[in-house]
């Protein structure tokens, strides 16, 4: 018994020796023995479908995610609000859709670290399965009210003119703008920018500010060529203005920066000064008029009924801080032959993710495009969280469609707002007919390629199951209220 015990006690000793091993190998490894490893997930393997769906969520519980749904097209009839495209039936070309890159957005991007800017450059402005294809995109030209600090590219001392613009130059956009312009035009070479002035030099304005005052007539002329000379500067930066609008929102001058040009000084400027200094350059920049709020249609229509400024004038651009999305068809159908263009809404911080998706969505992208707009901005594409930077006195609660902080970047509302169009209703894309069936606001695209697209918005407040139809077929599909569906076939 006593030798029994004398094993049976080094027994114990060396089980318990080796216990204490494996419970300090387990504290320093964080390894759980008894826990049998999660096996990996398998593949999800895709369903056949006709119809290619992204959905977003209004409670954010899907954002732009691709959905693995059997969506096939057939001849079966349902009493189901049926969505019918019409492909023989066209509208406008569309340009693109995207953001301002405001002065600011373009310092917070050209902040991150190297590999996190290639990355969300590409995410942002590359065509192809994996990134949403911004191909539009709206430049101050100097600096505008989300800059820290106003400023042109000819700024000079109290009471010094530069009328030869000499000391013109574009170094300020050289720390951030440029280079950030220049990696986004090696992704996408096609793609437009649109440029603005918030406001010209102090020197040729009748208050010597940055904020309010007029342009000085005996500036028209000189004011004509710092168009030009940006336009240049730019082109030799590889750069393309495709378009500019002589004057952001020309009827508030309470900005920082800002500049008050009624709608006959800026008939005025564009025919006897930009457009003839555009001719004589050989420029081909598009000059596109007003580019402010849908509540003043006539001062678009004005200028494009003046004889001698309408030949320079490529159409008119809108904001919606006032007014209604169908006074587009309105400008529209007063020249048909001119373009109309959306070029800015802001989203207010902090922001509501499912009122500003369904506003957004279902005001801009559908409605904007129903009322014959070619393309569709928010403003602006990037801030820091708190909403920085801006001017004195310039806009302190816009929200970004990122928000970068530090080395991180999220994703806000019109971020998804504008996925759900750029990354499928490509450049060249032309609407075509579809009608609104119920709460079921909708619009849809011919591509280039023959496909079709049509963006949904369930306006409702309860589940849709609907129906889309094209060619005498039809396909069953469903959104939650509030929800929003891209559909390729």
């Amino acid at each position: 018994m006593k030798i029994l015990f004398k094993y049976s006690f080094t027994a114990i000793l060396i089980l318990a020796f080796f216990g204490s091993a494996v419970s300090c190998n387990k504290k320093k490894s964080g390894a759980d023995p008894q826990v049998t490893p999660t096996p990996p997930v398998p593949p999800v393997t895709p369903i056949k479908t006709d119809v290619e769906f992204w959905l977003t969520e209004a409670d954010g519980s899907r954002l732009f995610k691709k959905q693995n749904v059997g969506l096939i097209f057939n001849t079966a009839t349902n009493a189901n609000p049926t969505i019918e495209v019409d492909p023989t039936q066209f509208y406008q070309t569309i340009d693109g859709f995207g953001y301002t890159l405001t002065g600011g957005s373009a310092t917070l991007i050209n902040s991150l670290p190297d590999e996190k800017k290639t990355a969300l450059l590409e995410e942002l402005f590359r065509s192809d399965s994996t990134h949403i294809g911004v191909s539009y995109i709206r430049l101050s030209l100097g600096a505008s009210d989300l800059d820290p600090a106003p400023f042109s590219y000819d700024d000079l001392g109290a009471g010094a003119t530069d009328v030869n613009l000499d000391h013109f130059n574009l170094d300020k956009e050289k720390y951030d703008l440029i280079p950030i312009l220049k990696k986004i035009v090696a992704i996408n070479p096609d793609i437009k920018f649109l440029s603005c002035p918030w406001s010209p030099p102090t020197w040729m304005k009748t208050n010597n500010s940055f904020k309010g005052g007029s342009l000085k007539p005996e500036y028209y002329g000189v004011y004509a060529k710092y168009f030009v000379k940006y336009i240049q500067a730019m082109k030799a930066e590889g750069i393309t203005i495709d378009a500019i609008t002589p004057q952001n929102e020309p009827l508030h001058d309470g900005n920082n920066p800002s500049l008050k040009m009624i709608a006959s000084e800026q008939a005025e400027f564009i025919k006897n000064h930009l457009g003839p200094a555009f001719k004589a350059a050989n420029i081909k920049t598009k000059i596109i008029v007003y580019d402010h709020n849908l509540d003043r249609p006539d001062y678009a229509i004005s200028i494009i009924n003046d004889p001698e400024a309408s030949p320079y004038v490529d159409g008119s651009a809108f904001h919606l801080y006032a007014g209604n999305i169908s006074t587009l068809t309105q400008v529209h159908n007063a020249n048909p032959q001119k373009h109309v263009y959306f070029t800015e809404q802001w989203v207010g911080g902090p922001g509501n993710f499912a009122g500003d998706l369904k506003w957004h969505v279902g005001t801009l992208i559908i409605g904007a495009t129903r009322n014959w707009s070619r393309n569709v901005l928010e403003w602006n594409l990037a801030a820091d969280p708190q909403y920085n930077p801006h001017t004195d006195g310039g806009c302190t609660t816009c929200l970004g469609a990122l928000t970068v902080n530090g080395p991180s970047v999220s994703r806000n509302v019109a971020y998804y707002v504008i996925a759900h169009a750029s990354k499928f209703v490509r450049p060249g894309s032309t609407r075509i007919a579809s009608n609104i069936a119920g709460s079921l606001s909708n619009v849809a695209f011919k591509r280039a390629d023959g496909k079709t697209v049509l963006i949904v918005l369930n306006d409702g407040n309860t589940q849709q199951i609907f129906n889309i139809k094209q060619d005498g077929k039809q396909v069953s599909a469903r959104l939650n209220s509030g929800a929003v569906g891209t559909y390729i076939w």
